[in-house]
Order: C-alpha cells, then sequence, then structure tokens
C-alpha cells in the first residue's frame, strides 16, 4: 500500500508540470492522465516546444499502452517456455531503462550529485534490506544533498554568489553557456 501510495504522489507530480506543458483540453485529461507515467512524462519533458511535447506524450502513450498489452499477452501464452527469469539477468533491466530516461534530465552539478548518492544509497541497501525499502532509503539523497549544500551556502562569505554550473566559475559574466540558451 506504501509503494502504490508514494508511486500515486510521484505521478501526481508529474500530471501537475505536464498539465501546465500540455494544455490539454479539458475533455482528454481525464484520459491522458491514464498515461502520465515515467516514460510519457521523460519525452514530454525533454521536447522545446507544446506541440513537440504533446506528439511525444501520445506517441509514447500509445507506444507503451499498445506494447505492454502485446507482452503480456505474449507473456501470458509463452511466459512458461522461457525458463527461470533469474537465469536470464533481468532485475537490472528496469533500473537501466529508468536511468536512461533520468540521464538526459539532470542539468545541474547538484542534480547530479543528488542522482549519484541514489544510486549509491540503492546499491548500499540492497543486499540488507528487503524489495522495494532501497528505493524509499534513496529518496533521502535529495534532503540529504539539499542540506549539505545549505551549509556550504550559509558558510560562503556575504556577496559571494555560488557557480550555478562550470563554465560560470570560469567564465566572465553575461557569457555562460546557460545564458546563451
Amino acid at each position: 500500500a506504501a509503494g502504490a501510495f508514494f508511486l500515486g504522489i510521484r505521478n501526481a507530480f508529474y500530471g501537475l508540470r505536464l498539465s501546465q506543458l500540455l494544455l490539454l483540453p479539458r475533455a482528454l485529461r481525464p484520459l491522458a492522465a491514464h498515461w502520465v507515467i515515467d516514460e510519457t512524462a521523460a519525452v514530454a519533458l525533454a521536447q522545446r516546444d507544446r506541440r513537440a511535447a504533446r506528439l511525444g506524450f501520445v506517441v509514447t502513450g500509445a507506444s507503451l499502452y499498445a506494447l505492454w498489452n502485446l507482452t503480456t499477452l505474449i507473456g501470458a501464452l509463452g511466459a512458461a517456455s522461457l525458463g527461470d527469469p533469474d537465469d536470464w539477468g533481468l532485475d537490472a533491466a528496469g533500473p537501466a531503462v529508468f536511468l536512461a530516461l533520468l540521464a538526459p534530465m539532470l542539468r545541474s552539478p547538484l542534480e547530479r550529485v543528488v542522482a549519484g548518492l541514489g544510486v549509491v544509497l540503492v546499491l548500499a541497501c540492497v543486499p540488507v534490506l528487503p524489495a522495494g525499502v532501497p528505493v524509499l532509503v534513496a529518496a533521502l539523497a535529495a534532503p540529504i544533498v539539499l542540506a549539505v549544500h545549505g551549509r556550504r551556502a550559509a558558510a560562503r562569505p556575504a556577496g559571494q554568489p555560488e557557480p550555478t554550473t562550470a563554465t560560470d566559475a570560469t567564465e566572465p559574466s553575461g557569457t555562460a553557456e546557460g545564458e546563451n540558451r
């Protein structure tokens, strides 16, 4: 129940962000809500404009819906012929796909540190905690990194801003890569 609750919370945040980005007609929103998942959110948010975001959301949602149902049917009809799934090493496939979807969205050094710490926490906890708990522990990465970041910012001398990107620290004001976008 707790896992379903946290999944619902995560998807609610995706839905809030996607509703602002996609601006779908009110009649389509209940239908689109069924496709608010990691993959559709990642594809839609990676697009440069609303039209491409809508297209990415719909194509990803429709593809996943069709393929999920097709592979479920195939699995129901022929799963016994595959043998033991542990022999295939598929336990790493889910996290690998999630990391592949997440990686392009990590733009700032702080985001990369949070993601890296989350990976370290999961890897450290998997051998000693029950299934599902390491992911919950990894959620502590964000508050830990933000607390350390906040302490460093408080300890910084007054009037000395922290660089937001590596290029901000080395380039003169007004020429940072982030300002050229």
